[in-house]
């Protein structure tokens, strides 16, 4: 290890504090878990915030580091990467040992670090558990490939987070296919409609199955004339009209389900070219 008792802690060229061997031999053979604690938040704020360590000092905090994400005590590591989940000059080998820790380390890292790249966030998605699935679908950048492997998890939660976020980049396809996983899913459906961007053809099959306040929200957020929000809401209601037509046992359901819309006007072309194509 490089002469610990040579460690300055520098902000814009200003010494605030001194790391000495006293410092290092308390942080490593301290009994109180709340004293190591307390010097790995020490040292993980100064290591993010100096960037005017020369290569000494940043090595021998790394070290530290590396010894830290090994101790036994929880509060430790969880105090290690909540200072050190925005640090984008981490070494990735600590960044991965954080990032598959137990949840209450792990998340901070999973959530903010850029240091983690997609391969290890979708290995993560794919041997982990819903929290830290959450986590990573609350990114503040979600790639294409990361979300399709969150969509993969089929948990409601997980994907209700993903479709919130407006940094989650997701393709139609991908919506498409969320929306045959989670058609009963008001969580995900109630995510979708306040999303920012959604394309008309997702939109179209939103309207067919969302309630009629949340048609509403749709609608109002979108940049459309009348004639098309009038459009989109005869498809959602020739959809949802002919989803009561039920199997060959109801064929008397059918005829009175026909002569009751022809009565009232509704017996559309479009309702009946649509139930042909059904």
């Amino acid at each position: 290890m490089a002469d610990i008792g040579r460690f300055p802690w520098r902000i814009a060229g200003h010494m605030i504090a001194k790391l000495s061997k006293e410092d290092v031999a308390r942080l490593l053979q301290d009994p109180s878990a709340d004293a190591r604690a307390e010097a790995a938040a020490k040292i993980a704020t100064h290591y993010d915030a100096a960037e005017n360590f020369g290569a000494e000092e940043k090595k021998l905090a790394e070290e530290i580091f590396s010894i830290m994400c090994k101790d036994a005590e929880e509060r430790v590591r969880q105090a290690l990467a909540s200072n050190l989940k925005e640090c984008p000059y981490l070494p990735h080998d600590i960044a991965i040992t954080l990032a598959h820790d137990v949840e209450a380390v792990s998340v901070p890292m999973l959530k903010y670090s850029s240091v983690l790249t997609d391969a290890d966030l979708i290995q993560i998605v794919h041997s982990q558990g819903e929290e830290k699935q959450r986590a990573i679908a609350g990114r503040t950048s979600v790639s294409g490939q990361l979300s399709d492997a969150l969509i993969d998890t089929r948990n409601e939660n997980v994907v209700g987070d993903l479709v919130s976020n407006e940094g989650a980049q997701i393709s139609d396809e991908a919506m498409h296919r969320l929306l045959d996983d989670f058609e009963h899913s008001d969580i995900v459906k109630e995510s979708l409609v306040g999303r920012g961007a959604v394309s008309v053809e997702i939109t179209e099959r939103l309207m067919s199955i969302v309630s009629e306040e949340l048609q509403q929200r749709l609608l109002a957020r979108m940049d459309l004339s009348s004639d098309q929000i009038g459009d989109l809401v005869l498809q959602s209601r020739e959809k949802a009209t002919l989803g009561l037509v039920g199997g060959p046992e109801a064929k008397t359901d059918t005829r009175r389900l026909i002569v009751h819309l022809y009565k009232n006007g509704r017996l559309t072309p479009t309702i009946v070219l649509r139930a042909l194509c059904m």
